[in-house]
């Protein structure tokens, strides 16, 4: 089986034995490390620091060459630092311009440690590895070669080949997604990517509403966002039917500002190029339904993208305005910069047309959340507990970490406006911001809902080398969403 990152094509195959010269074992601190690094201590070969301190070492054996990759001492492993080391050998990968084919060995030691079963194991060793290798040049005039051509999984599961090829499309597009300028993911982009989706089962349908749509169903909270901008906002669904048809489905909203200058509220001059990775909501439900319909998952799924950008112009919102939601409530917007929340409480009204079972909603939303907990961690909000522990669940088991936020009912008063039913922001100075945008959202939601902010973990500041280690979309958090959708009973 074949699969594609970028341009290059790599194959990936899964045998029940090597197929290549050159090999990679994992390997706690055992005999096996010892002798290898015997080994390569009398053929006077060093450790390759390339992979960063991932306690590697070449060993040539009977025409073989063998990386042996430390994992530590086993009583101390877990799913980061296995995920670390993949990573560490994928960018490894990418980067090396000898090894054109490698044998990849799935150790059962391992799987027992950090994985319920092998197909899993296998899947998400395949899934990691290859997303570590993910890069983006579309947009160069000399295109990367990838010089690897072929990576062999040595295993003897029989889906996990399948499933990792459709996991990785679905977070490959949530990255392109995102790296893509903002004068190319446009909103306009963002609903032809969902149009193409929509092509690839006949279980899925696709609706896209346009601005005299928006106008006409009353959605003037989202269309006050995009009165600054030329482009055209786009209200992007996707529904796949592939449960029962009594199921409720499962509905899933995603913030899309495809680029934000803050309004009239202009943001600072620096970093605002990173203002494309505002739509990263919106990139990772698109990815997420990608997958789903790739996986045939036995569900039923709705996915919503408000979409449009938050510019400045003669027209565009102020601080000061007035603005009545689809919900019927008034909004009095102090700060034309907390825009998403503006888009998302249009679309989370919007979606109680579907009935849902549970609505999950993902945000590049606050800054505050990273203040709060950094790049580690998303931010998880929910008014339903049961919901909530599901979430944090998958996030153990897919290692794309959430961590519980409170949801106080103290947190409205920070909300209060003498002339509206609400502020878009919180009157404490910044204080709580991400806990008050969160419970801004709660006032539009009559479901049982969970909020995600991933301000801090869906993409990276800093120079982007080719490789999402060095700043880019990071595409999380697919890998949280997905297990949900997965393991969701």
């Amino acid at each position: 089986m074949k699969f594609k990152i970028q341009k290059s094509k790599l194959e990936l195959t899964l045998q029940n034995s090597d197929l290549c010269k050159t090999r990679v074992l994992f390997s706690f601190e055992n005999k096996l490390l010892n002798n290898a690094k015997k080994c390569a201590k009398d053929a006077n070969i060093n450790e390759l620091s390339d992979l960063e301190g991932a306690g590697s070492i070449t060993v040539i054996t009977n025409d073989k060459t063998n990386l042996v990759i430390s994992l530590g001492a086993k009583e101390k492993f877990n799913l980061t630092k296995y995920q670390k080391s993949l990573h560490s050998l994928g960018i490894w990968l990418n980067k090396n311009t000898k090894v054109e084919s490698i044998d990849i060995i799935l150790e059962e030691q391992v799987a027992s440690l950090i994985y319920a079963d092998e197909e899993s194991y296998a899947e998400q060793t395949i899934f990691h590895l290859v997303n570590s290798m993910y890069y983006f040049d579309e947009l160069k005039s000399k295109r990367k070669i990838l010089s690897l051509k072929k990576i062999n999984f040595v295993g003897n599961t029989t889906t996990s080949l399948e499933n990792a090829i459709a996991l990785l499309e679905g977070v490959f597009l949530v990255k392109d997604l995102g790296n893509n300028p903002a004068n190319i993911a446009t909103p306009s982009y963002l609903a032809k990517t969902a149009e193409y989706i929509a092509t690839l089962s006949k279980k899925t349908s696709v609706k896209i509403l346009h601005k005299k749509e928006l106008k006409e169903l009353g959605m003037d909270s989202f269309l006050a966002v995009a009165k600054g901008s030329d482009e055209e906002p786009k209200l992007v669904t996707l529904s796949y039917n592939g449960g029962k048809a009594k199921d409720k489905p499962i509905v899933l909203v995603g913030k899309g500002v495809t680029f934000d200058s803050g309004g009239i509220s202009i943001k600072p001059k620096s970093g605002m190029n990173e203002m494309k990775y505002d739509m990263m909501g919106a990139a990772t439900v698109l990815g997420v339904f990608l997958s789903a319909v790739k996986l045939n998952l036995p569900i039923n799924l709705v996915m919503v993208a408000p979409c449009t950008e938050n510019l400045i112009s003669g027209v565009a919102v102020k601080p000061g305005d007035i603005i009545k939601s689809l919900s019927g409530q008034t909004i009095e917007i102090l700060n034309t910069d907390a825009e998403g929340r503006l888009i998302l409480c249009d679309a989370l009204t919007y979606v109680e047309k579907f009935n849902p079972e549970l609505v999950i909603d993902m945000a590049t939303l606050t800054g505050a959340c990273i203040t709060a907990i950094g790049h580690v961690a998303s931010g998880l909000y929910s008014n339903d507990d049961t919901l909530c522990e599901e979430l944090i669940v998958s996030s153990a088991r897919s290692n794309d970490k959430v961590w519980h936020m409170p949801l106080f009912d103290e947190y409205e008063d920070g909300l209060k406006s003498s002339i509206a039913d609400m502020a878009n922001i919180d009157n404490w100075n910044g204080v709580a911001g991400s806990p008050v945008a969160a419970k801004f959202l709660s006032k539009f939601v009559k479901y049982k809902w969970a909020h995600l902010d991933i301000a801090g973990t869906a993409w990276k500041s800093g120079s982007y080398d080719g490789n999402t280690s060095n700043g880019g979309a990071t595409g999380r958090p697919f890998g949280l969403i997905i297990d949900f959708l997965r393991n969701h009973k």
